[in-house]
């Protein structure tokens, strides 16, 4: 097999590479459907990276090469939400029908039953890898600072009420930043307290929505806790997870995909989702237990560098996608 020409919309993705196996290629950047359109002349593969309606312009369009052949599809980290509503089950039927025009989904998650369920997306289309933390060689890790409060961040499938209610049965001081609500609805988080009404121990930390602010941010927790949605079908909450673990920090998680089949209890402590008693439980036993919490930071921080960062990741991701293309 000569080179692969691979076209993706991941802006630093190398220009030159070589797969596992030493199948080699070369990648060249489209950051809309109409660059894949122009791209396409010339590809062997595409790979979309987190972009829905990318992904599914493209799987309509089927782009052919100048050698007549439709030039394949490899999804990653395409981000589907369970549908809830009537109008949400019959969109997904819609996208169902267009994603099987997609050759093959990398997630980061294992767990799939969802995807498979709502969305046709099932084990035998899709192959799995771990994310990295984003701040992987942009911070270097040193000694973890003691941290002063109970910190909740992040905007995807987050769960800030069950945080609430689990915080006003606690007398630890914890943090937020100060709430994008646009944001937060965009991405499908539950917030639905009045700032004037969540528990007087929760104080609003300032963001300006910086890596340097985040690193303050969590660098001054002494515990991250992540509340995830029930009804997550993927690996929400991974980025803060993994850069809170980079840091050195204890996280406390909700079970679901991304999580519960990635992580080990104890690299980060897991919990049931939408439980606010077994979660303040589990804050408080990793609060008073100093070496429950210093226990599990550690095993976390060790897993955040396993993964390296964007290089790592887009090795990865080029192994998986390469290795598929080259047995279809």
């Amino acid at each position: 097999m000569g080179l692969i020409r691979l076209v993706s919309n991941f802006e630093r993705f190398p220009g030159e590479w070589r797969a596992a196996g030493g199948t080699q290629g070369t990648s060249k950047y489209a950051g809309s459907a109409s660059d894949f359109r122009v791209a396409a002349h010339d590809a062997d593969l595409f790979l979309v990276n987190c972009d829905v309606d990318l992904t599914l312009r493209l799987a309509r369009a089927s782009l052919r090469n100048a050698s007549g052949v439709v030039v394949p599809i490899v999804a990653v980290d395409l981000v589907l939400r369970r549908p809830l509503t009537l109008k949400a089950h019959l969109t997904a039927v819609a996208k169902k029908l267009v994603l099987k025009r997609v050759g093959h989904f990398i997630n980061y998650f294992k767990d799939s039953a969802g995807y498979g369920r709502y969305f046709g997306i099932t084990p035998e289309r899709s192959s799995w890898t771990h994310f990295k933390p984003n701040l992987r060689y942009r911070y270097e890790p040193s000694a973890a600072k003691q941290g002063t409060y109970v910190l909740c961040v992040g905007r995807s499938q987050r769960d800030y009420d069950t945080f609430f209610r689990a915080m006003a049965q606690l007398p630890y001081p914890a943090a937020i930043p100060k709430p994008d609500f646009q944001s937060l609805r965009a991405h499908g988080s539950r917030f639905s307290y009045a700032l004037d009404s969540i528990p007087k121990n929760i104080a609003l930390l300032d963001d300006d929505g910086s890596q340097a602010k985040l690193i303050e941010t969590l660098e001054n927790a002494k515990l991250v806790v992540l509340p995830i949605l029930a009804s997550s079908l993927v690996a929400s909450g991974i980025s803060v997870c993994l850069n809170s673990m980079l840091l050195g920090k204890c996280v406390i998680v909700s079970q679901g995909p991304g999580i519960s089949d990635m992580l080990t209890e104890d690299q980060a402590i897991q919990v049931a989702p939408e439980r606010p008693v077994a979660l303040a439980d589990t804050i408080r036993r990793a609060w008073e237990d100093d070496a429950l919490r210093e226990r599990t930071a550690a095993a976390g921080q060790a897993h955040a560098l396993s993964l390296g960062g964007e290089p790592e990741l887009y090795q990865r991701l080029l192994d998986l996608a390469v290795a598929w293309y080259t047995k279809r």
